[in-house]
């Protein structure tokens, strides 16, 4: 399974089952939490009802009565019938309430019903309903009863307070309102926690998504940087803000460069030693002739001109070694500066003017418009060399080699003509590998084959590229382009 897959099925089912618990914890208590806020404002309503009755169920003495006026009694008995016809249009948040859905009644102190908003209750027992049986005792009175033993939302609940005296209980009062009431404020409740809840829990699984795309796009390419570097390209280690993926592109970079230090070593002396072969043979066989003391002037110099000649190619090898293996080992640039090209391509012209001059070789350029890139001049430079280096020793003698620099809004290229005979059919897979060679024309010096190893090198690091094609009838053109930075 793969690990973007792992952490993110991990991440989903630790935030999906949080949620389903928190939402399944506050769905659950939306019902009780109804019900004690409204016990809460039962008891104190029925405590107050409780001090407004009392005067009724104390009665005044006939002398203190007031003649035409109706008693305590007869005004709750009226009140209550007016209750009983009352209308309501009320918007209490979200939700209209239209009807009174509390109960009352008053019982005296033996249980028998006194004063009820319903009248069938009137003249009831209900001395043994927990309610009033418990108040009577001196206890909370209340009690949960269902109208419909089988519809849970039938339950009804009620609420008593004693009616005081003296410190003596004469009565209760005892309020009741059906759970029905605030159904739709706990069913609304319950929808907008589980909607509430849905959103978040999208929410966290697009901050889900989120860091698993991040987290997989950096082990992604860390992972695209390890195979670039199993297949020995040249490649930049991903740099993320988390440390330990941080800490891993460092510890890939560093077995990189040692894995490659190692390898690059036993490649390179295994070249070099391939390529000393041929020129240490060559002088061993001169010096040998040259013990024979009766051998003729003029072979004896032409011997001593051969040792030189191997000795200055055994020098342009390792000099060119050198130099390819500075470039194969930097994986970037450390110093890029801003260049005129053209400047640098008359640097290298003039670098090979002398050697083109002893063949008749002259260079045209046209280099009518500038173009600066970022670069490493010398870097820059010698590789231009090695391309008209290749270009001369390639031309016949009096030939003219093209220098031309085309540019455009986000490339420039550096084209080399020349004269020469191309490159056969069965070399163009191999030029740019290392120490391969052609013959040269009319030319005794042979080539290293490492000049244009050295080339691609170069136009690598600049994100650049190299490309040869034979022209018709003859010649050969080379291009280097690189990134146009600023024109």
């Amino acid at each position: 399974m793969r690990l973007s897959l792992l952490v993110a099925v991990g991440y989903f089912l630790i935030v999906g089952l949080a949620a389903w618990f928190v939402l399944d914890v506050f769905v659950a208590e939306v019902k009780p939490g109804v019900r004690k806020t409204m016990e809460h404002t039962l008891v104190d309503s029925a405590n107050l009802v409780a001090e407004l009755v009392r005067p009724a169920l104390l009665g005044l003495p006939v002398d203190q009565q007031v003649p035409g006026q109706p008693s305590a009694a007869q005004r709750i008995h009226a009140a209550l019938a007016r209750f009983r016809e009352r209308s309501v249009a009320a918007r209490i948040w979200e939700h209209q309430k239209h009807t009174l859905d509390l109960s009352l009644y008053v019982t005296d102190d033996r249980g028998r019903v006194l004063y009820a908003t319903d009248p069938e209750q009137i003249g009831a027992d209900y001395s043994r309903w927990n309610d009033i049986y418990l108040t009577l005792t001196g206890r909370y009175g209340a009690r949960s009863t269902r109208s419909d033993p089988e519809d849970e939302a039938s339950s009804i609940m009620h609420v008593a307070a004693p009616v005081l005296a003296d410190g003596r209980i004469i009565g209760v009062v005892s309020l009741a309102k059906q759970t029905r009431s605030v159904e739709p404020i706990v069913v609304a409740s319950k929808d907008k926690i589980r909607a509430r809840g849905f959103l978040l829990l999208l929410i966290a699984a697009a901050i889900g998504a989120a860091f698993t795309w991040k987290l997989s796009d950096s082990i992604g390419r860390l992972d695209r940087y390890a195979r670039s570097v199993t297949a020995g390209a040249r490649a930049r280690p991903h740099r993320s803000r988390v440390r330990e993926l941080d800490d891993l592109a460092d510890a890939l970079t560093e077995m990189r460069e040692r894995l490659e230090g190692k390898q690059y070593v036993e490649r390179y002396l295994h070249s070099l030693t391939h390529e000393l072969k041929s020129p240490l043979a060559a002088i061993r066989g001169a010096a040998e002739l040259l013990e024979e003391a009766d051998m003729p002037a003029p072979e004896r110099e032409r011997f001593l001109a051969n040792i030189r000649e191997q000795a200055e190619r055994l020098s342009q090898v390792a000099e060119r070694l050198l130099e390819l293996a500075r470039v194969e080992q930097m994986q970037m640039l450390t110093k890029p500066e801003p260049l005129d090209l053209a400047e640098v391509i008359m640097q290298a012209a003039d670098a090979l003017a002398p050697m083109a001059a002893q063949r008749g070789i002259r260079f045209e350029l046209n280099l009518t418009r500038p173009c600066r890139v970022r670069g490493d001049r010398f870097l820059l430079a010698q590789a231009l060399i090695n391309l008209l280096d290749n270009a001369v020793g390639f031309s016949p003698q009096d030939a003219v080699v093209q220098i031309r620099l085309r540019t455009s809004a986000q490339r420039a290229e550096v084209c080399i003509l020349d004269q020469g005979p191309g490159i056969p059919d069965y070399a163009r897979e191999k030029v740019f590998e290392r120490f391969f060679s052609l013959p040269r024309p009319d030319v005794t010096r042979k080539g290293t084959g490492l000049g244009l190893s050295f080339v691609r090198e170069v136009a690598d690091l600049h994100d650049g590229q190299i490309a040869l094609e034979n022209q018709h009838p003859q010649g050969l053109l080379a291009c280097l382009a690189l990134p146009c930075r600023e024109s």
